[in-house]
């Protein structure tokens, strides 16, 4: 019984560590991937990875022997062969399969480096039984055993870094000790186990060492292996980058371009007609889908109106999501009478019924759209141009279009002055207070007043409510605002109670925005106990969408405000949207008819839906105050229909507390 005469090199040796160890590397790159996935891509990173550790250490092991110079003839058993290298990609796949799960424990990741050694170890043993030979092999137990030790250890060691990295794509120095330990796993195990192993020979084949022999067959299936570790690692990096690309350049739930791919696109492609147009999409009370239904419902409900936009555009430009309910429509070659054809063919798309999860929806779209180069030869220039557009298309009612001019960015620059502006205004004091008289036209006296809100503008003057009042309401300064508008009047109402010239409740309008979080009790409150004001001489004024809208929290808030002795007013009254079966619920007062009713009161029709008001409002025991009164002949007609309290300017302006102090002297009862 001879040693086994293998004359080692060192810097093969030293070789095949090295791709061992980057066999090790290319695959835990895989399977990092494996960590961020989930369901049948996983099993595909994990798969590649296995293949490409598992062939890697089954290649290096054959290309070690056949690189060898042994005294004797080898030649290789096929089929034992390729089961070594089944055994090794299986072991591989097992190992890393335990290595990437979610919850990870100290047991867990031994059993993954032991399978992974010991996969190791038997595609080393089933390698070497392949070999045909003029002799049998004899091993070394003690030092055999001490080669799948080294094997086991270092392959757990591997393993065990590899938490440290296994959700990182990128570069990781703990990725590369980990490939260290398997590339040591795989070389220590094959040399260890070499060196104790004895060769019993039956003749001697001279003492010259001769290249081993090789078989064509077995030489190709390892140049094969190689050429296929080499080629899942390549394509998967390439896979991964198209996969990167993808999620940089497209939005993941409707596969539509997103703000990358449309800066892209502008740069390359979009520019070059003669005449092009951009739209922008913003879907009309997106939100309210949302809130009732659920962000999943909402998710679908967008990605068929993107799909609904892009078989619309088809090729004649492209579609863009930009975030939320916001999609962009580039179309390159487009002159403005295309635009508003193509325009209308959108919102009628759009406008049709949607059946998502058996609920039947309706959603309408505004557009906004600016041409090229007439308004722009950027994207930049474009994108706002469409923007202001869609600003004109939403404020005009909705469910329309818009082409950009300049008038529109005229309004819109003065609308970002203004909201600019209206920020430092309350730190200012540019606000002011006026007070319109609420008058009982039967006994003659002021029964009431109503604070409405003025803005005292540093360059512009006087800012009309209808303009700044939405812009306040849009970005939320509308809170604040009516912080400081409660503890003013509350404060300038109980200065009149001691002075005696008044003693009459004082009405705030008050914004949807105030009803948000649950803390207008507080504030209320707060303001009244500051002031010293009695709680029935405040009354709260709110519409009937601020009404119906989240009612039962409403609805709670204004009970424990009525509780307190706060009184509440429906304002506008028959122009909202609220029902008359829930009109009983919500704890109101006073119900104020809206002047629209009072301006055509002279109809037939309007007329008749007067009288139906001041019959609910004195069937639920409210009071109704009629908004607007301007002439004789509408205090005629409200008395014979049984309104007495009126509100217009026929009995008095919004007047500043200045004026309002010699009014009440001249209209004292």
């Amino acid at each position: 019984m001879d040693q086994m005469g293998i004359q080692y090199n060192i810097w093969i040796v030293l070789l095949s560590f090295a791709l061992a160890a980057s066999a090790a590397y290319s695959a835990l790159n895989l399977i990092s991937q494996a960590s961020r996935s989930a369901g049948n891509v996983r099993r595909l990173w994990l798969l590649s990875g296995a293949c490409v550790l598992g062939s890697g250490i089954w290649a290096i092991h054959f290309v070690g022997l056949m690189a060898s110079r042994l005294p004797f003839e080898v030649r290789y058993q096929g089929g034992m062969a390729v089961l070594s290298l089944l055994i090794s990609v299986l072991a591989s796949y097992v190992s890393l399969w335990i290595a990437t799960m979610p919850r990870q424990s100290t047991g867990r990741l031994f059993l993954s480096g032991m399978i992974l050694g010991c996969g190791i170890s038997a595609m080393h043993y089933l390698g070497m039984s392949s070999m045909k030979m003029g002799g049998r092999i004899h091993y070394e137990m003690p030092t055999q055993g001490l080669s799948v030790v080294v094997a086991c250890l270092a392959s757990y060691t591997g393993v065990f870094l590899f938490r440290r990295f296994k959700d990182y794509p990128g570069f990781s120095r703990w990725k590369l000790y980990s490939s260290l330990f398997i590339g040591i796993a795989v070389t220590g195990m094959h040399y260890i186990s070499l060196r104790a192993s004895h060769l019993e020979v039956n003749s001697w084949l001279g003492a010259r060492p001769v290249l081993v022999q090789t078989n064509v067959i077995l030489l190709t299936g390892v140049s094969l292996v190689t050429l296929f570790m080499l080629a899942v690692s390549g394509g998967a990096v390439l896979l991964d980058r198209h996969g990167l690309e993808r999620m940089a350049y497209h939005d993941p739930l409707t596969e539509l371009p997103n703000r990358h791919g449309l800066e892209r696109y502008f740069k390359n492609e979009f520019f070059g007609g003669p005449s092009g147009a951009v739209f922008f999409v913003d879907l009309d009370r997106f939100k309210s889908i949302n809130d009732t239904l659920g962000h999943d419902i909402g998710d679908m409900l967008l990605q068929e109106v993107a799909e609904r936009l892009r078989n619309v555009i088809g090729t004649k430009g492209k579609v863009f999501r930009l975030g939320g309910d916001e999609f962009l429509i580039a179309l390159p070659v487009c002159t403005m009478e295309d635009a508003r054809e193509e325009a209308h063919h959108v919102l009628g798309e759009v406008k049709k019924s949607y059946s998502i999860e058996g609920n039947e929806l309706y959603v309408t779209a505004s557009v906004g759209i600016s041409m090229t180069p007439v308004h722009g030869i950027d994207r930049s220039a474009l994108m706002k141009a469409a923007d202001t557009a869609l600003y004109t298309s939403k404020d005009s009612g909705k469910n329309k279009f818009s082409v950009f001019d300049q008038e529109m960015n005229r309004n819109q620059l003065r609308r970002m002055s203004l909201e600019k502006d209206l920020r430092k205004a309350l730190a200012r004091s540019e606000f002011m207070v006026v007070y319109q008289p609420k008058w009982d036209s039967l006994m003659n006296v002021t029964v009431g007043l109503e604070a409405l809100l003025r803005w005292r503008h540093p360059e512009h003057g006087i800012i009309s409510p209808a303009e700044f009042i939405p812009i306040a309401e849009e970005t939320g300064l509308i809170v604040p605002i009516t912080y400081w508008m409660l503890h003013d009047v509350c404060s300038q109402n109980m200065l009149w109670h001691k002075a005696e010239v008044a003693s009459v409740a004082v009405s705030i309008n008050m914004s949807a925005r105030m009803f948000e979080g649950g803390s207008l009790y507080d504030v209320v409150e707060e303001a009244l106990v500051r002031s010293g004001l009695e709680p029935h001489f405040l009354e709260l004024e709110i519409t009937e969408s601020i009404a119906m809208n989240n009612m039962e929290e409403t609805v709670a808030q204004l009970s424990k405000l009525r509780n307190l002795g706060v009184r509440v007013s429906l304002d506008d009254f028959g122009t909202g949207f609220s029902s008359l079966g829930n009109l009983d619920e919500i704890p109101v007062n006073t119900l104020k008819i809206d002047q629209v009713f009072i301006r055509k009161s002279k109809m037939h029709s309007k007329k008749a839906i007067i009288s139906n008001i001041i019959a609910i409002a004195s069937n639920l025991n409210m009071e109704v105050v009629a908004e607007g009164v301007e002439t004789p002949e509408q205090i005629e007609l409200l008395q014979s229909l049984g309104c007495r309290v009126m509100q217009g300017f026929y009995y008095g302006r919004p007047m500043p507390v200045s004026e309002l102090g010699q009014w009440f002297i001249e209209n004292t009862a």
